[in-house]
């Protein structure tokens, strides 16, 4: 599982999330942006951000590194302002931290990143079905001149619509996804080296080690299944994924 680390402190909330995340300082002396479990998204795209982060960096991408929050209740009741007070409490237990980068700044297009960063980050997003990554909202930084990928809770969308039950691999396998909005898409032609060195970098056993970094606690969205079933599910997904073409865009289709 991903390194369990204590809150010590709330320092202060990030409102331009839609979910309230929060910066918060770890018992490790770490500082982390906090994803709440009690935030209105749920914690399916905790799962997103855990998988698709470690898709990140096993292909070479810099993404911060995560972390379990263990939130205590003593860390809400302490807090002024009600709406984080409320969030706070429906958060209890465990919650995703993300390492803050300090004096990192948004992606304006202007930085000259290796190309296969560029290709890699187009892969990966059209892989995990990511509808999340345009110039209204790039998820990408800048820190010390290097391209960060963050916020990957919009991919994956396909266990959204678990609550009655796993759906079929296959249909996944077969989506297309549409690069017409990405903030990259101008470099569509690097896709097809990116593809050929992702299909090196993963595969089954990948799948299984990045899915087995998710706490128990955040497999627990679909009644009378257990965690290490929706962990095979995720690895029959992506594995499915991997096996087919017909979602990559450009060349690499």
């Amino acid at each position: 599982m991903i390194p369990t680390v204590g809150v010590v402190r709330y320092v202060t909330p990030l409102r331009e999330g839609g979910s309230l995340p929060g910066v918060v300082e770890g018992e490790d002396l770490g500082t982390y942006v906090c994803k709440f479990v009690g935030a209105g998204q749920g914690v399916r795209v905790l799962v997103a951000e855990v998988i698709v982060s470690g898709l990140a960096s096993r292909l070479g991408l810099r993404t911060p590194r995560l972390v379990a929050l263990d939130l205590a209740s003593e860390i809400a009741r302490y807090e002024a302002d009600e709406e984080v007070q409320d969030l706070l409490q429906a958060s209890i237990g465990l919650n995703l931290g993300v390492d803050f980068l300090p004096g990192s700044f948004g992606f304006d297009g202007e930085v000259n990143a290796d190309s296969s960063t560029y290709g890699m980050i187009l892969w990966l997003d059209a892989f995990c079905a990511n509808v999340d990554r345009s110039w209204r909202n790039p998820n990408l930084l800048v820190w010390h001149g290097d391209v960060w990928v963050i916020d990957h809770g919009a991919s994956l969308y396909f266990h959204h619509a678990w609550s009655k039950g796993i759906t079929d691999p296959a249909r996944f396998a077969q989506q297309p996804w549409d690069i017409r909005d990405h903030v990259l898409a101008k470099h569509l032609a690097l896709v097809p080296e990116a593809d050929a060195r992702a299909r090196e970098l993963l595969g089954p056993e990948v799948f299984r080690e990045i899915v087995d970094e998710i706490p128990d606690e955040w497999l627990c969205s679909i009644p009378d299944v257990s965690p290490g079933a929706l962990r095979d599910a995720y690895v029959e997904f992506l594995t499915a994924r991997l096996g087919s073409r017909a979602w990559a865009p450009g060349e690499a289709s």
